[in-house]
């Protein structure tokens, strides 16, 4: 028997090892860092910047698929709010209007040598779906300020930011700031259409001026609260970098013909097939990228099981990745995601169609190109008698990833702790697209965030009904940039004065 005990001891003592090793791992995770006393106080004005914010909302800048034939531009309007609502940023700023409706503004700094910052917003929103006008507590474009909140499209997405932005600049004039680095405001007009009128022209500006952004900042990601399990303290995530996207069509002809008498394989039947086959084979999923790397760094606020797993991924990775895969949100973080979204063929139920197509959405990790997840997708569905083309014109892969350890990374977070010091700051990855995927090209360093905080029940209000910000929270978005103003463009020394 003393083979079996022997065999019983070491395997003891490997496993007290592998234990040992794992618990250091652990103790070597950051500790979450320590809660500053107070954060920032809110703006002196804030009743009277939230009016302006609800004046903001009340100019119907809505972006259309497809606009209305006749239908009058809303934005020379809105540039009218900005220059009554902001006399001191009109009056120092250069403004310029660029791609039709998009403000490029340029806060000229007192030492040229340094690379400006680039602070972009967007104006325009997105529709409100017909028939759900009535849903709303307050209606749409009311602008109406009760229970604590401004109420109305674009209060999330993404007017706040523009008028925080300017309200921010119109403080730091009134006391007699003046930046030594300049700071340039871009705000486009048609980020909810892709941006290929507003952002492009103003990136294509600053390219041909050979203007260079120390680093950007856009929307993206958030304080979050609520959605992760567990989490004992807010999350504020700074977006690195934002998937990519492409939609594939999936296409099948067949012989048409009355239903009674059906081929083995209708156009129908094969494309149903398809989806189905691009679904089981979904993109492989990796913790490497910066969506892994974004879950990694909430460890600090996470419960204990998780930290061990967390930082224990050599030993226990692909049981983490099949918990993260198992959640839409997490899933999303970790791998290109497949979702058929639209499906269509025939035009009676007795007729067979002569083609039947869907529709597949992708959005790219980075790392994975167009055309390698084309290359997976038609092997998933390994019928020739499928196409597979690309469909509609967005189309890109995803965009750079900003390092974490630049100064403007470090500057963000700095602001953050400032506005919010009781959140953890980590870095993140962008699920959806933003503008900064054309003014990425324009800096060394494209962030994504804004200091709004949501929790689960406020998503359904971006791009969806009730969307509202608190007074609060707004007064938070101006603090935060008017802060990081501060202190990513120091002020300049004062004119001395001359006999």
């Amino acid at each position: 028997m003393r083979w079996l005990f022997r065999l019983v001891a070491g395997v003891g003592a490997v496993l007290a090892v592998l234990v040992a090793v794992m618990l250091v791992n652990t103790w070597r995770l950051p500790s979450p860092p320590a809660v500053a006393t107070r954060p920032l106080p809110a703006p002196p004005d804030l009743d009277a910047a939230s009016r302006r914010l609800a004046d903001a909302v009340r100019i119907p800048t809505v972006s259309y698929a497809v606009p209305a034939a006749g239908a009058p531009d809303p934005f020379p309007a809105f540039h009218r709010m900005l220059e009554t609502s902001f006399p001191r940023l009109h009056a120092a700023l250069r403004r310029e209007v660029v791609g039709g409706d998009s403000l490029l503004y340029t806060w000229q700094g007192s030492d040229p040598s340094l690379a400006p910052i680039l602070l972009t917003a967007h104006m325009d929103t997105v529709p409100v779906e017909p028939g759900t006008e009535g849903h709303w507590t307050h209606p749409p474009f009311a602008g109406t300020i009760a229970d604590g909140y401004v109420w109305g499209r674009g209060t999330l997405d993404m007017k706040h930011a523009v008028m925080a932005t300017c309200e921010a600049v119109e403080h730091l004039l009134a006391d007699g700031y003046r930046p030594r680095r300049t700071i340039l405001l871009a705000f486009g007009h048609d980020e909810e259409l892709g941006g290929a009128h507003g952002a492009a022209s103003i990136e294509a500006v600053l390219a041909q001026r050979r203007v260079h952004a120390w680093f950007s900042l856009d929307e993206g990601l958030a304080i979050i609260d609520g959605f992760i399990p567990g989490a004992t303290r807010p999350i504020a995530q700074i977006g690195l970098a934002e998937k990519g996207i492409l939609s594939l069509a999936l296409t099948a002809h067949a012989e048409g013909g009355h239903a009674s008498m059906p081929p083995p394989w209708t156009a129908v039947g094969r494309v149903a097939r398809a989806v189905t086959r691009v679904e089981q084979a979904p993109m492989p999923a990796s913790l490497d990228g910066p969506g892994g790397t974004s879950v990694r760094a909430m460890a600090p606020a996470l419960p204990f099981a998780m930290r061990v797993a967390l930082a224990n991924t050599w030993l226990l990775g692909p049981a983490v990745e099949r918990k993260l895969s198992a959640s839409p949100v997490t899933n999303a973080l970790l791998r290109t995601t497949t979702a058929p979204s639209v499906i269509e063929g025939g035009t009676k139920d007795n007729v067979l169609p002569a083609e039947a197509r869907a529709i597949v959405n992708f959005r790219l990790a980075p790392g994975d190109t167009m055309a390698a997840v084309k290359a997976h997708t038609v092997a998933a569905i390994d019928d020739p008698a499928v196409a597979v083309s690309q469909y509609g014109t967005v189309a890109n892969d995803a965009s750079p990833v900003a390092n974490a350890r630049a100064p403007g990374y470090g500057l963000i977070a700095a602001a953050i702790a400032r506005v919010a010091p009781n959140a953890l700051v980590t870095p993140g990855l962008v699920l959806a697209a933003t503008d900064s995927r054309h003014y990425g090209r324009v800096s060394d360093a494209a962030f994504r965030f804004l200091p709004v905080r949501l929790t689960p029940a406020d998503v359904t209000r971006i791009h969806g009904t009730d969307e509202r910000i608190s007074v609060r929270n707004y007064g938070e978005l101006i603090a935060f940039y008017e802060e990081l103003i501060r202190t990513g463009s120091p002020a300049a020394a004062a004119p001395r004065d001359h006999p």
